[in-house]
């Protein structure tokens, strides 16, 4: 499905059904199949995924503000459009600090959150991969364009610079979110400014955390015991800050609890809309 923005065209997938509404908000350099698991073990739920212009979108955003506030904008947006109320976001990795912009702003429409380990306070950008994403997002597309072509390659995608720390059983699915990068140079051209604009801006989740106090709806914080990315400690700091915050630690896994163990994070998700 496709959906007419103020900023471009967002294509975005979604159950349909009458049950509770969750809307997954993938990270940088993913896109929605990141939740495929997830959402096939959650019937009776409706899950909407969309695919953000986060660098492997396949419908480029020439003209839009590809800054992380930007992005959130264009996601609170998209809960407008489609009129999703009561809603329960989701977030991981970047998608999780969007969720956290979205909850230091009201976070209208959305009436409980989880936040799975993701970018928070001074982790920005991330461990060993964010930083080399940042400094690639100094080149011009094409050589960034370049430089992405190395991981076609399942032994550099594993390295910590890559994906290695972020899943340990994703790579199939991984592999898939850098095609549209390498193919399309328009893409190219937005994930090099959507880096630019993250660079620009590196105390923008310190500010954000100041203002999730003021949150008072459920949220639910669920973070990999394991996270080489996204320390541990800090998905402890969000549940404290959070007035109906609560924590859950989840083994043998790295960030992408979703790849790594989805019938978990599922089962998560799912008893946290049933309260």
């Amino acid at each position: 499905m496709q959906i007419e923005l103020s900023a471009g065209t967002v294509e975005y997938t979604d159950t349909g059904g009458a049950g509770p509404v969750v809307v997954f908000v993938h990270g940088l350099l993913m896109d929605g199949s990141l939740w495929d698991g997830p959402v096939a073990t959650l019937p009776g739920h409706r899950c909407v995924v969309p695919a953000l212009p986060l660098g492997a979108h396949r419908v480029p955003m020439p003209g839009a503000d590809l800054s992380l506030l930007g992005i959130a904008a264009l996601l609170a947006e998209f809960l407008e459009r489609l009129d999703l109320r009561e809603v329960t976001l989701v977030g991981v990795d970047t998608g999780g600090a969007l969720v956290q912009l979205l909850m230091a702003g009201g976070a209208a429409r959305v009436s409980r959150v989880v936040l799975a380990s993701c970018d928070a306070f001074d982790n920005f950008p991330p461990g060993l991969t964010g930083k080399t994403l940042f400094l690639a997002g100094k080149l011009s597309p094409r050589l960034f364009g370049a430089f992405m072509q190395q991981l076609r390659l399942r032994a550099v995608r594993r390295l910590p610079i890559a994906f290695g720390w972020l899943t340990k059983r994703g790579d199939a699915v991984s592999a898939g979110w850098i095609r549209p990068l390498l193919k399309q140079p328009a893409i190219r051209r937005d994930a090099v400014r959507a880096l630019r604009a993250f660079a620009a801006s590196p105390g923008i989740l310190r500010e954000a955390a100041e203002r999730l106090p003021a949150f008072d709806r459920p949220a639910l914080v669920v973070w990999a015991s394991e996270d080489r990315v996204m320390p541990p400690e800090h998905g402890r700091r969000l549940a404290a800050l959070l007035p109906k915050g609560k924590l859950v630690e989840v083994a043998d896994s790295y960030t992408l609890l979703p790849l790594d163990q989805p019938a978990e994070f599922a089962r998560l998700v799912r008893e946290f809309t049933a309260g």
